[in-house]
Parts: C-alpha cells; sequence; structure tokens
C-alpha cells in the first residue's frame, strides 16, 4: 500500500457553508488541498495548492490546525493517505483552476452526498458539525 502525505483544508464562507471540490476525471468531492512537494510542510503545501487550484492567496496565520488523520485515498486504488487538515474562513469567491473540474458547497443538515472522500465522511465532517 502506498501512502500520501496531503494538506487540506476547510474554507467556510459567511453563511457558514464548506467548500468541497471535485478533481477532473473523478467523481469523490473532497477539501481542497493536495500533496505535499518534497521539503514543504504541511502549510507550505497547502497554501501553494490554493493558490494554484482556486487562484487564492490565503495567509498561513490565517489556518487553523483541525487535527491529522490517516484514511484510504478517496482517488487511488490501494493507497493511504497521512492528511494534515485545517480551517479558514473563506474570504472571497473563488473558480476552479489547475486539475479542479467542480466546487460545491455543503452546509450544516444537507444530506450528504454518496460522494463524499473518506476523509470528509469519516473524520472531518463528525468534527465541524457533530451531531447531538
Amino acid at each position: 500500500m502506498t501512502t500520501l502525505t496531503i494538506s487540506a483544508v476547510c474554507l467556510i464562507d459567511d453563511a457558514g457553508r464548506l467548500l468541497l471540490v471535485r478533481k477532473r476525471n473523478t467523481k469523490a468531492f473532497m477539501l481542497p488541498g493536495g500533496k505535499a512537494e518534497l521539503g514543504e510542510t504541511p502549510i507550505t503545501a497547502l497554501v501553494r495548492e490554493l493558490q494554484e487550484e482556486l487562484n487564492l492567496r490565503l495567509p498561513s496565520g490565517d489556518l487553523q490546525l483541525l487535527g491529522q488523520f490517516r484514511t484510504a485515498a478517496a482517488n487511488e486504488a490501494d493507497t493511504w493517505i497521512d492528511a494534515s487538515v485545517f480551517k479558514a474562513r473563506l474570504p472571497h469567491s473563488v473558480s476552479a483552476a489547475a486539475e479542479l473540474e467542480e466546487l460545491c458547497w455543503l452546509a450544516p443538515g444537507d444530506a450528504l452526498p454518496e460522494t463524499l472522500a473518506p476523509l470528509l465522511r469519516e473524520h472531518v465532517l463528525p468534527l465541524l458539525w457533530p451531531i447531538g
């Protein structure tokens, strides 16, 4: 089994919705972010990925660590991810760039799409929006 080291972020808009992204030629919706390059810290990898994928320049000081998680990768068979997940307020609207094909919003109380990445479904959403 392969393990990928990634950084991802829960970007929350003023309405309290969570931004989800879907990469080209995939089905799973996931958090914005991506794989760290050699020598990058989780935050520097995330800041770079946000610039590339969403044209978003988010200062590293705006990122609050939500947690570190290990789970199955959404789009790659026989692969695990070690994910550093952060949370930040989305300062302005964004659009898909680079390998992103689609953006969507998830609000507390919305029905969860079947196509959510395991990281979101198993780890992040229970922390963001605990039930009862």
